[in-house]
């Protein structure tokens, strides 16, 4: 689940990083090449020159640093920022005087869209309370200044649905498609892990049939032959294959057990076996092994299982195991009547990533198993 929110929030931050670099495109293209322009070809004393050009730099500056936040993920101070930009928005309509709808007046279009972007990710309510701000200033100099004739009034309320409402449009529609792009993402990260653990039960299904499988085929032949009367439950080499297939039903029992060390849990179910039936055996771990698949793990204890049906006397299993490689191997004494090739039975034939290795000398069989990472 986790994962499935990482990558909602994921999509979701690309969204809303798109929004944020549009919203900044245009605040600092309105301000450069529409506001400066304005300002550069005003008509105003000197004083008022000086403040609404002072008010231009400063808004500027608040861009540039809000803008700067904006791009590396974070969130400028929204209330410190908005009082410095209202403080700017009264005193350009100040410095204006009765030039309340002349370009000198470049706050009227302009100011609202650095509102955007130091408001940027926060509610909706404290857009539309500082646009209203804005508007409650351009009222106040309107009144102060005597432009309060119809004509003028309707310019007003022109001015201010015109300069707010594509603002806020911007600021919904981002934060709509935000967490738009997050819902869409959310919903194809569920039904991605139900899929995931759909073909995961049907993998695990097929494992267990496998495991039935190969159960059934090594047992099934010796118990038809006792049952029938054709092998002799006394006879040592029926009593080997009876060892051999109760080990391999004990280990293919123990390869669907969760626990934190599969191989060596299924080499001691093996070894558990082997000492019921009355084999002293002993069994040495160096290391730990890493995370191996149920094909590696099988190809690795499969011909010691075999060997263990057969040895007599004692028997010695060591696994050796590093990050990249795992070694299992057993020592039994050799006896007459071992197979003098290699173990029987087992699936180790070296031509996979496990190599298997047996040799015997009168006195000792040795049978190693090797897997190496490639």
């Amino acid at each position: 689940m986790s994962t499935d929110l990482g990558a909602a929030s994921a999509v979701a931050d690309a969204s809303d990083r798109a929004a944020r670099i549009g919203a900044i495109t245009i605040a600092l293209a309105w301000h450069l090449a529409i506001d400066l322009p304005e300002l550069l070809g005003a008509e105003t004393a000197p004083a008022a020159t000086a403040v609404i050009a002072t008010a231009w730099l400063v808004t500027a500056v608040v861009g540039g640093a809000a803008g700067v936040r904006l791009l590396r993920g974070g969130l400028p101070p929204a209330r410190r920022l908005t009082v410095v930009l209202l403080v700017v928005d009264a005193a350009v309509f100040a410095a204006v005087g009765g030039q309340l709808f002349a370009t000198a007046n470049w706050a009227w279009g302009g100011l609202v869209w650095f509102f955007l972007l130091v408001l940027w990710r926060r509610p909706v309510g404290w857009l539309l309370a500082v646009l209203g701000a804005h508007a409650a200033i351009a009222l106040a100099a309107m009144l102060a200044f005597d432009a309060t004739v119809p004509a003028d009034l309707t310019r007003y309320a022109m001015y201010v649905y015109g300069t707010s409402s594509l603002p806020v449009a911007v600021f919904v529609g981002g934060a709509a498609l935000a967490a738009l792009a997050r819902d869409r993402a959310g919903t194809a990260a569920a039904t991605a892990a139900v899929e995931a653990e759909r073909v995961a039960a049907e993998q695990a299904r097929a494992e267990r049939q496998a495991r039935l499988g190969l159960v059934s085929g090594t047992a099934e032949e010796v118990l038809a032959a006792v049952a029938a009367g054709d092998a002799d439950p006394t006879d040592p080499e029926v009593r080997r294959r009876c060892v051999l297939a109760a080990a391999r039903l004990r280990r293919l029992i123990a390869e669907s057990d969760d626990v934190p060390d599969p191989l060596l849990h299924e080499l001691r179910a093996a070894a558990d076996l082997a000492e019921r039936n009355g084999l002293p055996i002993e069994l040495v771990a160096v290391g730990v092994p890493p995370e191996l698949p149920v094909e590696v793990r099988r190809r690795l204890t499969e011909p010691l299982t075999a060997a263990l049906a057969d040895a007599h006397g004692w028997a010695r299993l060591t696994v050796v195991a590093g990050p990249d490689e795992v070694v299992v191997s057993l020592v039994t004494p050799d006896h007459d009547g071992a197979d003098a090739t290699g173990p029987p039975g087992g699936d180790g034939d070296g031509t996979g990533p496990v190599e298997l290795e047996h040799e015997r000398d009168g006195e000792i069989r040795w049978t190693q198993t090797r897997w190496r990472r490639t």
